[in-house]
Formats: C-alpha cells, sequence, structure tokens
C-alpha cells in the first residue's frame, strides 16, 4: 500500500492547479453564473486567485501531511485516514463533474477530474486490498471524510477572508 500514499498529494496538487489557474478567467467571462446557480458559486464570492491559492495550500497541508506520515510510519490508522482522505478527494472529483453537468458548462476542474476519477478510483481498489476494515478503521475513515469536509469550508472562509487583502 505504500506505493499509493504519495500519489494522494500529487493527485491532489495536479487537480488544484487547474482550478487556481483557471477559476478568475471563468468567473470574469461568465458573471451570470452568480445570479442563475447562487447555491453552487456562493463558495467563489469574493474570489480570487490569491485567495483561491491560499485555500488550495492550506488543503494541501493535510493532504501532503498524513501521506508523508503513513509513508514513513504505516499502520492501520494512518492507512484509515489516508484511505478517507483519499475517498474524499474521489468525491471531490464527482463533484466537479456534477457541478460541470448541471450547469452546461465547462468549469476550471472538470478535465483534471475526468483525468483523476479513474486513476483514483483504481488507487482505491488498488489499496483496499491492504487496509484492515477493522470497526475501528471505518470509523477514522469516516471521520477523516469528515475533517475534510469541515477544512474544505475553513478553506472557503480563508479564501473569502484573506482573499482580498492578498490579491
Amino acid at each position: 500500500m505504500r506505493e499509493y500514499f504519495l500519489l494522494l498529494p500529487i493527485i491532489f496538487i495536479f487537480h488544484d492547479m487547474e482550478e487556481i489557474i483557471g477559476f478568475g478567467r471563468f468567473f470574469r467571462n461568465n458573471p451570470e453564473i452568480f445570479e442563475r446557480y447562487p447555491k453552487i458559486t456562493e463558495a467563489y464570492k469574493d474570489f480570487t486567485t490569491a485567495g483561491m491559492a491560499l485555500a488550495v495550500y492550506e488543503e494541501f497541508i493535510p493532504f501532503f501531511g498524513i501521506s508523508l506520515l503513513a509513508y514513513y510510519f504505516e499502520n492501520d490508522v494512518l492507512n484509515a485516514l489516508w484511505f478517507g482522505l483519499m475517498l474524499s478527494l474521489t468525491a471531490h472529483f464527482i463533484v466537479h463533474l456534477i457541478q460541470s453537468i448541471y450547469i452546461k458548462k465547462y468549469v476550471p476542474s472538470l478535465i483534471t477530474s475526468i483525468i483523476c476519477l479513474p486513476i483514483s478510483v483504481g488507487i482505491l481498489i488498488n489499496s483496499s486490498k491492504y487496509m484492515n476494515f477493522s470497526l475501528m478503521s471505518v470509523v477514522i475513515i469516516f471521520a477523516s471524510i469528515i475533517l475534510m469536509m469541515a477544512n474544505l469550508k475553513f478553506a472557503h472562509w480563508l479564501m473569502h477572508r484573506f482573499g482580498k487583502q492578498l490579491g
């Protein structure tokens, strides 16, 4: 399983570079998107590229940190944390696909979501062969997913709070 651990932060940063690079232009060229889809775009109000980069950097820390710890100190707890993060990232790709289908338009993140989704699913399937799915591990997996959802909210808060100051 060790061979998969460091792929998580690599896949994350590959995907999020498309978001950092593309969302500013996307919003400038599609201002109506905020009016037509307020629930989807709520997370991106007051968007700046600098704010987005800060949010991505903050999100990268747990992906990289847990992956590095799991790589060097492989045990059931770290394996479960890593697996939950990988599940979270894979779900993130699915959300972007659904967003694009829903608004019937390319969104910056679609191309890398299409590329990364099958790779991530393959990693999850292959790494699951080495997982110990004890009750403790399953609880840790779900807890890490919930923590990453909370972290995403925090990252968006950072993006709004500091984006204009950094931009």
